[in-house]
């Protein structure tokens, strides 16, 4: 929104927006009183958002008409607000048409909002790049012309799709691609530039489209559409969602099944989150009244993983999952909370705050609550941990950590894993459910019972920033 009557014109939608905003009951679509389609999930702090395009096509007409994307919104992931228009064709002055598929990635306080997007010049899609300072924008172009075109070597057959993740140690990727044609790149630091060449992965079974990247426990997941008749769907004219594995962020994948059946609309499009301790994948089908190929709608359910790490199928509801919205801001009652009574360790703790804070007792008032001593690791980045030792094996089954947060240099994790010394080394705790890492709420995380003298909690932190705890408990099975 470089254009002087561009930035006019977003502001006046955007306060719209803001004014006029609706909940919707929970159910799945989520949203129905406009067509949805190609969303993108993301938290921060206690909200989830997800970026989606909107369909505006008649039921006279057989093709995408796709011009802004909006934002949803929702604190318990099942009643939905749409926020308005975030972002539109106007955005991009160097685009035309075709408002497909996005993704938003935060990174060093801003978040950067990829996009399918046609340009006005040679070829036809183009990956764009727009910027803001929050969640809702407002968003501007970040770049000036595409991050992706079809001069871009080794682009894809269509340059669509953009999925970015930043990972533990800052670097970025980015992949997209349809028309079977999956592509990865690194991104600078800056968010907006290339590095190194365009790579083609490999290991991707029956690649279609709509690629969306993840990581949980040091894995990286893959989910993308895929339009094969060997199990996924009944015609190649729909699609269903795959998903694969791999130990390093470009690869190789290893094909690990279906995740997402086929849904009621031909084209297949999700997108995978951890909130409030629970795993949500959000897609779209053709379920809203009046809906159909070009007139979708996103829908949300819940997802879970295996104790081996793969994913379970994501059952299609109508109803949508129940309301989550943090759990209590008191600890979980069942159990006994053994923490108080051991010794605990830190690989790195700052001088002027208190590992004491971890299990002295307390129940923060919220995530910012210095009251009762608070852990923090500042300048530390990356994974650091926190450690209980009992003078005698303790069986244990269940954790709830209260997260630090002081809006500074300490925030709230990237991810964190349960761990437990097995007499020789320390490793996973079996049947580990998620690690939660929402604030203002404790997030409990259970597994199958270990004997143990000693429990870790791995924790790793986002990007550029440091992590802290307020309250680590540990209850004996």
């Amino acid at each position: 929104m470089r254009k002087r009557v561009a930035i006019a014109c977003g502001v006046v939608t955007l306060a719209a927006a803001v004014l006029f905003g609706v909940a919707a009951q929970a159910a799945n679509p989520v949203i129905t009183a406009i067509y949805t389609a190609d969303p993108a999930p993301l938290v921060v702090g206690d909200t989830m958002y997800i970026y989606t395009g909107r369909d505006e096509a008649s039921t006279s007409q057989q093709n995408f008409v796709m011009r802004e994307w909006h934002v949803l919104s929702s604190t318990d992931a099942a009643t939905w607000t749409d926020r308005g228009v975030r972002a539109n064709i106007a955005t991009f002055p160097w685009a035309g048409a075709d408002a497909w598929a996005s993704e938003v990635e935060p990174r060093n306080g801003r978040y950067y909002w990829y996009t399918s997007i046609n340009g006005n010049g040679a070829g036809w899609m183009n990956i764009g790049v727009a910027v803001g300072d929050s969640p809702l924008g407002p968003f501007t172009d970040a770049k000036g012309g595409p991050l992706i075109s079809d001069s871009t070597a080794n682009s894809s057959g269509l340059n669509i799709d953009p999925t970015v993740f930043v990972d533990d140690d800052g670097q970025a990727y980015m992949y997209w691609g349809g028309y079977w044609a999956p592509r990865a790149v690194r991104l600078a630091s800056n968010m907006i530039d290339t590095v190194g060449s365009v790579v083609t992965p490999t290991g991707l079974t029956n690649y279609w489209e709509a690629p969306f990247m993840f990581k949980r426990n040091g894995l990286y997941y893959m989910i993308y559409a895929a339009n094969d008749t060997n199990g996924c769907v009944t015609s190649s004219s729909y699609a269903c969602q795959r998903y694969a594995t791999a130990t390093n962020p470009m690869g190789p994948w290893t094909h690990r099944g279906i995740v997402l059946g086929q849904v009621s609309s031909t084209t297949n499009h999700a997108g995978v989150v951890e909130f409030n301790g629970q795993w949500y994948m959000v897609y779209h089908n053709a379920n809203a009244p009046g809906g159909g190929n070009f007139r979708r709608s996103v829908a949300v359910d819940r997802m879970y993983f295996n104790s081996d790490g793969t994913i379970q199928r994501v059952v299609q509801t109508t109803t949508g999952p129940p309301s989550n919205p943090g759990g209590p801001t008191t600890p979980p009652t069942s159990g006994t909370n053994i923490a108080p009574s051991a010794a605990a360790s830190t690989s790195y703790v700052s001088s002027w705050e208190s590992l004491a804070a971890i299990n002295n007792g307390g129940t923060p008032a919220n995530s910012q609550d210095r009251s009762n001593l608070a852990y923090g690791n500042w300048p530390q980045q990356g994974t650091q941990w926190i450690e209980y030792q009992w003078p005698s094996a303790r069986s244990i089954n269940r954790v709830a950590t209260y997260w630090f947060d002081d809006n500074q240099g300490i925030d709230l994790p990237a991810s964190c894993q349960v761990q437990y010394w097995n007499g020789s080394a320390y490793v996973a705790v079996p049947g580990q459910s998620a690690c939660g890492v929402a604030g203002n709420t404790f997030n409990s995380t259970t597994f199958n019972t270990v004997s143990t003298t000693r429990l870790r909690l791995s924790i790793t932190s986002r990007s550029g920033l440091s992590t802290g705890v307020l309250e680590w408990q540990a209850f004996q099975s």
